[in-house]
C-alpha cells in the first residue's frame, strides 16, 4: 500500500486530497494544527503539525516510522500580516519539506509537491498581487532554487497551482469544486516522470509559466 503525507489536511483542497487518496488504496497521514484527523476521514493517522513551529516538526520527524511515497504540502493561508503569510506561505513549505527529505522520509523516486498559485507567476506581473501574490512567488523561487539538490535525494518535485477552487479562500465563484480540483491534482501527480522534475504544473497538467 503507497503512503502519503498530507500537510495541511483539515479543510479545502487538503481535505479533498486526503478523501481522494482513500478512494485510491493509499496508506494517508494527516497533518493539522491540533492533531486531529480531518473531518470525514478516520482512516488516516493524523499527526499535530504548525509548519512554522521548529519544535513540533522536529516531534512529527520523530515520530514517523518509515519513508513516503508521496509528500503533498497544502497548508497556507490568504490573510494575516505580511510577515504571517510569508513564513507560512513561503518559509515554511520550503523548510519542512527540506526536513522531510534530510530525514529519509521520501522513497527513492518518491513525489513531493507544493501547493502554490498562478497568482505568484512573475511573468507578465505589472502590478503586484499583494502580500499572498508575493509570498507564492517567493516560495516558487526558492523551489526553484533548491530543484537540484532534491533531485539528488531521488524527489521527483513539483509546486501545482490547483485551479480556482471554491473554498474559504477561493469563494463562491470559483469554477472548480474541490473534488474537481484534487482529482486533477493527484492525477498529475500519479502520472510524473523524473523528466518533470522541478516543474510548475496546474492542476490539469498543463506547464504554467514562472
Amino acid at each position: 500500500m503507497p503512503r502519503v503525507l498530507i500537510i495541511g489536511s483539515n479543510r479545502g483542497i487538503g481535505l479533498g486530497l486526503v478523501e481522494r487518496h482513500l478512494a485510491d488504496g493509499w496508506e494517508v497521514h494527516t497533518t493539522t494544527r491540533d492533531g486531529s484527523p480531518p473531518p470525514g476521514a478516520a482512516a488516516v493517522t493524523p499527526h499535530r503539525l504548525d509548519v512554522t513551529d521548529r519544535a513540533e516538526l522536529t516531534a512529527l520527524i520523530g515520530s514517523l516510522d518509515a519513508p513516503f511515497d508521496r509528500i503533498i504540502h497544502n497548508a497556507g493561508i490568504m490573510r494575516g500580516s505580511r510577515a504571517e503569510i510569508m513564513e507560512v506561505n513561503a518559509e515554511a513549505p520550503i523548510e519542512v519539506v527540506q526536513s522531510l527529505l534530510d530525514a529519509g522520509l521520501l522513497v527513492d523516486g518518491g513525489v513531493v509537491a507544493i501547493m502554490t498559485s498562478q497568482m505568484g507567476a512573475r511573468r507578465g506581473r505589472t502590478v503586484s498581487l499583494g502580500d499572498y501574490g508575493d509570498s507564492k512567488a517567493a516560495l516558487n523561487d526558492e523551489f526553484r532554487r533548491r530543484v537540484d539538490s532534491w533531485r539528488d535525494t531521488g524527489a521527483i518535485a513539483v509546486v501545482v497551482h490547483p485551479g480556482w477552487v471554491r473554498t474559504d479562500m477561493g469563494g463562491s465563484n470559483a469554477s472548480l469544486n474541490v473534488a474537481e480540483s484534487a482529482e486533477g491534482i493527484t492525477r498529475v501527480l500519479d502520472g510524473l516522470t523524473q523528466s518533470q522534475h522541478g516543474s510548475f504544473l496546474t492542476w490539469d497538467g498543463r506547464v504554467h509559466p514562472w
